[in-house]
This record gives structure tokens, sequence and C-alpha cells, in this order.
């Protein structure tokens, strides 16, 4: 396997060890391409363009030869593509196609009109993970519309706009800069960090909606959805205020 590789595959899940059972930690998104660090028989150690490493199978990736720049190529928003050679595959948002992929349903836009349909801007960012995430179930380690995490939903999100953020929330959490420690005031776009351990390290989180909403994907609610930070009477609600450690602006 040479030292680089693309996903041919709608998407390939990185595992934190080289074996199928061991734990999916996140998902590379097809069409990217990754950096193979090692390599153990068909497995293959990799890194992303967001610096986030994990092993991944080499029944899902490709060599690289030629590649174009991910710029000069259509990004999916959720689509389904054919190749040359005949293969159907279905695209996940922010998947990117490969040079011979012809767009039979759904939507892939040129950088160009990405950028205009999808501004960088934070607050766009959070409208568009409300859409494009309604109803997902939760998964660890998810990052599409199919199955996604807390800091998934996050990335996944924000790189549609253009914005590429870390892969896990205590790394999200460190990016940007401060926004404040009241959920109720932080701006539309803004995101908002959690913890459940006693030495606050960073375990959940998700993106300001403005008015003192949120959207995140959560187990204790079974994936996606919207809360309303002001709800006393809801004791999910009265969990997560408690366990809030502050606010980012990206």
């Amino acid at each position: 396997m040479p030292g680089r590789v693309v996903v041919a595959a709608p998407y390939a899940p990185m595992h934190g060890e080289a074996r199928v059972s061991s734990p999916q930690i996140s998902q590379a998104l097809a069409g990217h391409a990754l950096a193979v660090l090692e390599s153990r028989d068909e497995w293959h150690r990799v890194r992303g363009d967001d610096g986030y490493e994990g092993w991944v199978h080499a029944g899902y990736l490709a060599p690289v030869a030629d590649l174009p720049r991910a710029e000069s190529r259509l990004t999916s928003l959720g689509c389904h593509v054919r190749s040359a050679g005949g293969k159907r595959r279905h695209l996940p948002p922010g998947a990117l196609l490969l040079p011979d992929d012809i767009v039979e349903g759904g939507t892939a836009l040129a950088h160009d009109a990405l950028r205009r349909a999808y501004p960088r801007d934070p607050a766009a960012a959070a409208r568009t993970a409300v859409a494009l995430f309604e109803g997902t179930p939760y998964q660890w380690g998810g990052v599409t519309p199919w199955g996604v995490d807390c800091s998934g939903l996050v990335q996944t999100a924000f790189r549609i706009h253009g914005i590429v953020l870390p892969r896990d929330a205590w790394q999200q959490a460190e990016a940007g800069t401060r926004a404040g420690d009241d959920p109720l005031a932080l701006a539309a776009g803004d995101l908002l960090f959690f913890s459940d351990r006693e030495d606050r390290r960073i375990t959940h989180v998700g993106i300001a909606l403005g008015g003192g909403g949120m959207v995140h994907s959560a187990l204790g609610r079974g994936g996606f959805s919207v809360e309303k930070l002001d709800d006393t009477d809801d004791l999910y609600v009265e969990k997560l205020r408690s366990r809030f450690t502050g606010g980012r602006r990206m």
C-alpha cells in the first residue's frame, strides 16, 4: 500500500486497533485522501486531514493515482453516483466524488457553488446540522446521517461550511475562542461543552442555535435532538446544565 490512499467505499470505519472487533473510533468519508502511517497485513493505520488517526481495512481503500485536489472535485450533500465501471454508491454529506463518478441522484456541488450555498459561517453550520441530521440515531464514531456521535455531528456540519475542526469533543474544546459561561446567552454556531467526569475532561459537545437552543447527538436521547436549555421541567436538560463547562466560538 502506498504512502497515501483514498477512501473508495461510501465511508471507511476507523478502528482503535488493527482488528474488526475493536471499537470504531471514527469514519473516513468517500473520496478523502488518507496518509498511511503503518501497515499490518490488510490493515493500515491512517491519518486524515483533521489529524485524526485510526486503523482502516484495505478493503475500504484504493491507491491514490494523481487524485485531483479536493477543491476541484464535487462534494456530496447526499447523492447516488455511478463510476465509469458501473459501480454504484450512495455517498453521505461531506464525501468527495472521484473523477469518474457520475451523479445519478441527490445533490453534489462544485467548490464555488458549495461555498455560496454553505458559507464559512458558524451560525449557518448550526442550521445545516439540524437539516442534515434530524432523525439520525446515535453511533459511537459516526460522522454521517446514517449514525453519528456528538463530535461527529459538529465536525461534519462545520466541514461542509469549509471549517475543519478536530474530531473529538475534547479536541474541539481547544479550538476557537472562549464564548462565555452562560449556555442561554451563546450565539448560534457557538459550541457548548459538557463533562460527566470528576476531572472535568470534556465528554460531550453541542451546537448553539441561539435563544437557549442547542442541537446535538446524545446517547441519552438516542441520537439527534434539539434542546431548549431553559426548560426546567426536563430532567435531561437539567442534567446537561449541571455538566456544562463553557462555550467556544469558532
